[in-house]
């Protein structure tokens, strides 16, 4: 378990996980307890995956079969194979429970776990679901009770300022112009991270998981949750985020960055009044004016809001996620993740998360984990003719028990096909 470092009082927004800073640069120095014998690995069995030849679109999926556009995210995730049990309602076991993740009203954390009723002590795999924007940790039952049904310990969490941690249905959009005009919360992506640390306290202490096989996904919102997740807190052994990693800082210098601003657009607004601007353009997106401060430490983040009446121009994406495009964007933080299996899913037509976008932090990653000898553990895969949308496809690609000691990431067709 690792313990978390007590700051000064003029930090005042605390994501720490090691006792001492580290040159004010990103920095994950905590090693991976893995040892080679037992690393997790992927397998891809799925006869109908096709490869291309360049760059990011060598890892593209090609896929052939009935047009995924016209399913939606339930019935994507209603796809997800379920062990046939008899009796299966009555064999499940469901927790409802809060943990306290820091002070104030958003600090508690509501949780559901879903498992089967053990007949022995064994200690299970766990996987953490994380929903998308608007929705909540029920909206993801369909999958926990998959997952449960396969002798997994399937988790749950409601995200910031969504289900039960939201009062209202604009809870969260209030949060993001809170966090823009007053700089004391990190809604859109920091803060819920924070949450999974203390998951991963509570999961790690759990004597029915077993603490070497934890795996985190999530979709879109949820996605990027998974992804900064697993870049802080190496208990996270096998990640896969959907539709989530994106090149924040690429976008703005392409002007790629409308899709993605449009999904929070009540904050950037905000920023254009500030602005005098009559739309929201680059400048809106790039130049505002705040005093923010940015620190890292060993595993873990740290931010805290400068006090003294210095002013910087920063990007506004600096306002509600400090660092989110420059040192914690994909190109430094998805490398971070090595050498564990990591498995980036995503739309090859995802005007949030383009393509091209995913290059820098491909090339990195991939030289990291070579370096690792685990390039076999990096994997990202995009799904021809799919836009900003959770696939049947998508939600295949799961973690799965191969044996005692490897978690494995395979493609839910090979369990159709046997």
């Amino acid at each position: 378990m690792m313990a978390i470092s007590h700051v000064p009082n003029t930090i005042s927004h605390v994501r720490a996980h090691a006792l001492s800073p580290a040159n004010y640069k990103f920095s994950i120095n905590a090693k991976t307890t893995i040892s080679s014998t037992t690393t997790p690995r992927f397998i891809s069995a799925d006869p109908k995956m096709e490869y291309s030849g360049d760059a990011v679109r060598e890892d593209s999926l090609r896929v052939s079969a009935t047009p995924p556009h016209s399913v939606s995210a339930e019935l994507a995730m209603e796809s997800c194979p379920k062990k046939e049990i008899p009796n299966f309602k009555e064999l499940l076991q469901e927790e409802n429970f809060y943990l306290t993740t820091e002070a104030g009203e958003q600090g508690r954390l509501p949780v559901l776990l879903l498992k089967l009723k053990a007949n022995s002590q064994k200690r299970r795999p766990a996987v953490v679901f994380l929903h998308s924007t608007h929705k909540c940790k029920e909206w993801l039952r369909p999958l926990l009770e998959a997952y449960a049904s396969r002798d997994y310990i399937a988790i749950a969490i409601d995200s910031r300022y969504h289900g039960e941690r939201a009062r209202n249905l604009t809870t969260y959009r209030d949060a993001l112009v809170s966090s823009w005009k007053n700089g004391d919360t990190m809604p859109f992506i920091f803060d819920t991270a924070w949450d999974l640390i203390k998951l991963a306290d509570h999961l790690t202490q759990r004597e029915d998981v077993d603490p070497s096989r934890i795996g985190i996904t999530g979709e879109s919102l949820g996605g990027m949750h998974a992804w900064f997740g697993a870049a802080a807190d190496t208990r996270y052994s096998v990640v896969v985020p959907i539709i989530g990693v994106q090149g924040f800082r690429w976008a703005i210098d392409h002007d790629k960055w409308q899709a993605r601003v449009d999904s929070i657009k009540a904050v950037f607004e905000e920023a254009r009044i500030d602005l005098g601007k009559s739309a929201i353009d680059k400048e809106v997106v790039e130049k505002v004016s705040l005093s923010v401060a940015l620190i890292s430490v060993s595993c873990c983040l740290v931010y805290y809001l400068d006090k003294s009446p210095m002013i910087a121009t920063k990007p506004v994406w600096d306002r509600i996620a400090p660092g989110l495009a420059s040192e914690f964007d994909s190109p430094y933080t998805v490398p971070a993740i090595a050498p564990r299996p990591l498995l980036i899913l995503n739309g090859k037509e995802d005007p949030r998360c383009p393509l091209d976008g995913l290059e820098l932090p491909r090339s990195k990653s991939r030289k990291v984990y070579e370096e690792a000898n685990s390039v076999d553990n990096f994997k990202l895969v995009a799904e021809e003719g799919i836009g900003h949308k959770m696939t049947p496809l998508m939600c295949i690609a799961r973690t799965h028990m191969g044996d005692s000691s490897t978690l494995m990431l395979v493609s839910a067709n090979e369990e159709y096909a046997k």
